[in-house]
């Protein structure tokens, strides 16, 4: 069965935007740490942030389907056919994942 493997691999934190546009204090993304890891197919992950799988959701299908991101109009993007980079769209603190097609 063909899953995908979200992976965490940065969170990040604008403070000048967050000083500029946020009511309060603002830290990096509470929801996830990095190195934290997802499996799944098509249904959001147990504890996934909303936003965050709306936003990677797309991916993952693109994935589990046997698309990539490294040929056709992606030539040249990913160097691994089973893998993309995404992010949430949260523009004061994203969170970068990876996700990979795994063969279970």
């Amino acid at each position: 069965m063909t899953r995908c493997k979200i992976t965490v691999i940065k969170k990040t934190l604008y403070p000048e935007l967050a000083k500029e546009y946020c009511q309060n204090e603002i830290s990096p993304c509470p929801c996830f740490s990095e190195g934290q890891e997802f499996v799944c197919g098509l249904s959001k992950p147990e504890k996934f942030c909303d936003w965050a799988w709306r936003d990677i959701h797309p991916m993952v299908a693109v994935l589990l389907t046997g698309g990539n991101f490294s040929r056709g109009m992606f030539e040249g993007w990913m160097k691994d056919d089973r893998t993309m980079i995404g992010c949430c769209t949260d523009g004061v603190r994203p969170v970068i994942f990876r996700i990979e097609r795994i063969e279970n």
